[in-house]
């Protein structure tokens, strides 16, 4: 019987994994080595949408939609509802097709998804430029919330269901369940490491090996811009970058660089190349005659993992130690679900079997292949 779990790392996945523990009655510690929502999920966009083709992750983004609502119903938590529009230009025909091919199976799964053609998407979204778009489609279910915000408000929820929280505290594994930290080393019945890029060189000290790689990814806020309250939450997989509405301006986001960062050892500044290219691609997807932004309010830089079947590390690795890692950008999204799932795996419920982290051997070679695509 699991009573005791440890949880290492205080990020949407990790909160969310220690309130649901808690709810059920577990004795809870989760340790951050930092502040809530520091690391990964504190730079994420805070994009939520659940129009997947794929049967698991359909029903994961569904069921993570809901719980966003019902948190929202219930704490300070704010679900901003948008719509998510994607979308390929004259000429990109691969991706064209892709998305033609795309949403008719999502709606096989019950999502609120359609195509469009450029005069519809015009006529919805006047504020986009639509004259070489070849084919769009827009997911209704969607929404934008802040990261930090639903860590911080399921954070507080985990400590009124009686977990401990322990911040500002770096620990590292040993054999077994058991987390030394800097008062000496603590037994638990179960250990759950959600630490996003730091996953697994932690791991790596307890001698269990899985693949991951983490990326360098990039973002900025414009300046204010009237179009940003008339634009849907847009992902363009011609130019390759997304943009939501953020604090009166537009949250702007690529600068994908696809290789393995250590994560103790990478530049957190957005890089001036794709600050200019960001900013340019943004202007040139706004209709003629909107305003345009003139100036970059702030940027970033973040790491997201990757998995060599950009599927997640979800489960059981070793007895009593768990993993939850390897979202390719679609960690905030889906916490609420998986957060749960993996949960209820701790205390013996069945987990997602094609997450299973035992299906590979840990030593895998593969390239990193970011999570917003059409292909």
């Amino acid at each position: 019987m699991t009573d005791s779990v440890a949880v290492v790392g205080g990020g949407a996945v990790g909160v969310t994994a220690a309130r649901a523990l808690a709810d059920r009655g577990a004795d809870v510690t989760l340790f951050e080595r930092g502040a809530i929502a520091a690391a990964s999920t504190g730079r994420a966009a805070g994009i939520c949408y659940d129009a997947f083709a794929g049967r698991i992750d359909a029903a994961v983004a569904a069921r993570a939609m809901a719980h966003f609502r019902d948190l929202a119903a219930e704490t300070r938590f704010s679900l901003v509802e948008r719509p998510y529009v994607w979308l390929a230009r004259e000429g990109d025909e691969a991706r064209a097709e892709a998305i033609r091919e795309q949403v008719p199976r999502m709606r096989e799964r019950g999502r609120a998804v359609e195509l469009l053609d450029p005069v519809a998407l015009a006529a919805e979204f006047p504020a986009l430029r639509t004259d070489d778009v070849a084919v769009a489609a827009v997911a209704r279910d969607a929404g934008c919330a802040d990261p930090a915000e639903y860590a911080a408000a399921v954070a507080e929820r985990a400590r009124e269901a009686g977990a401990t929280i322990r911040t500002e505290t770096e620990v590292a594994l040993t054999d077994g369940p058991a987390v030394v930290t800097p008062d000496g080393t603590v037994e638990f019945d179960a250990v759950l490491v959600a630490a996003g890029a730091h996953t697994r060189p932690l791991l790596a000290e307890a001698g269990v090996a899985v693949p991951i790689k983490a990326y360098r990814v990039q973002a900025l806020v414009t300046e204010p811009i009237p179009a940003s309250e008339r634009v849907p939450t847009l992902y363009d997989a011609t130019e390759q970058f997304y943009w939501r509405a953020r604090d009166g301006g537009l949250l702007v986001g690529d600068g994908v660089e696809k290789r393995d960062f250590d994560p103790e050892d990478w530049d957190r500044t957005a890089d001036e190349a794709f600050l200019d290219s960001a900013v340019e691609r943004a202007d040139a997807a706004l209709a003629t005659g909107e305003p345009r932004p003139a100036a970059v309010e702030r940027s970033w830089a973040g790491l997201c993992t990757a998995t060599p079947d950009r599927d997640p590390l979800l489960g059981e690795i070793e007895p009593d130690r768990f993993v939850a890692a390897g979202w390719h950008g679609h960690g905030f999204m889906r916490a609420p679900a998986l957060g749960r799932t993996i949960a209820g795996e701790i205390l013996g419920d069945d987990g997602i079997e094609e997450f299973d982290p035992t299906r590979f051997d840990g030593d895998e070679q593969f390239p990193v292949v970011e999570g917003m695509t059409v292909e």
